[in-house]
């Protein structure tokens, strides 16, 4: 099984034009089988509430990895994922497990990005589009690219492991990590040329 590999290829304060230049990368690929995914990580009880009643269809959970370990059973359910309609209001139930990652996962390119960009506000949060397909490129010897295929969007975040925040938003285009021999690098060039960007930082694995 190959694993993938991502490049930054831009960056910028404005979530709007983050979000623009993400598609126009989404569009290099065959999106016939793409799906987009969304995730947002709430530090306040206000937030939570806040992203709930927006997202009716969200899904909340808890990722304490010493919490998890001290109670696998989870009574409150947070580990494995509250829907947004069962999640409780109280702001003592709630403010006692902070922080709480809000997703939605897998639906229809197009469906939720907007949306979800424009809610993300100064949360760290990331938008990934799955399932693409990269075209082949015999000129550069780049081969059609099926199963690492990706793009992703973070928000006020530069890294895929959502841990370090900043001030801007970062775009990444995911690759099949080869022999680490400059191919890699090499395709996620030319697919950040096709809309006009280049690579702008070492890989993330």
């Amino acid at each position: 099984m190959s694993n993938a590999i991502a490049y930054p290829v831009f960056r910028t304060p404005d979530p709007v034009l983050a979000l623009r230049v993400a598609r126009q990368l989404v569009a290099v690929g065959d999106r016939h089988c793409a799906e987009v995914s969304v995730d947002v990580e709430l530090c306040t009880v206000p937030e939570v509430l806040r992203i709930r009643e927006a997202l009716p269809d969200a899904w909340f959970r808890k990722e304490d990895v010493e919490d998890w370990a001290q109670d696998p059973s989870d009574p409150t359910g947070l580990h494995g994922g509250v829907h947004a309609p069962e999640l409780s209001s109280d702001p003592g139930f709630l403010s006692s497990r902070l922080p709480l990652w809000a997703s939605m996962e897998y639906r229809p390119v197009g469906s939720v990005e907007e949306e979800f960009a424009a809610l993300v506000g100064p949360n760290i949060g990331e938008i990934w589009w799955s399932g693409l397909f990269w075209p082949d490129a015999p000129d550069r010897d780049i081969h059609g690219e099926p199963s690492n295929a990706r793009v992703s969007l973070l928000f006020n975040c530069r890294t895929q492991g959502l841990d370090e925040r900043s001030d801007d938003h970062t775009v990444l285009v995911h690759v099949r990590r080869r022999n680490r021999d400059g191919s890699e690098e090499r395709h996620a060039s030319w697919l950040a040329e096709q809309i006009g960007q280049t690579v702008i930082g070492p890989p993330q694995e």
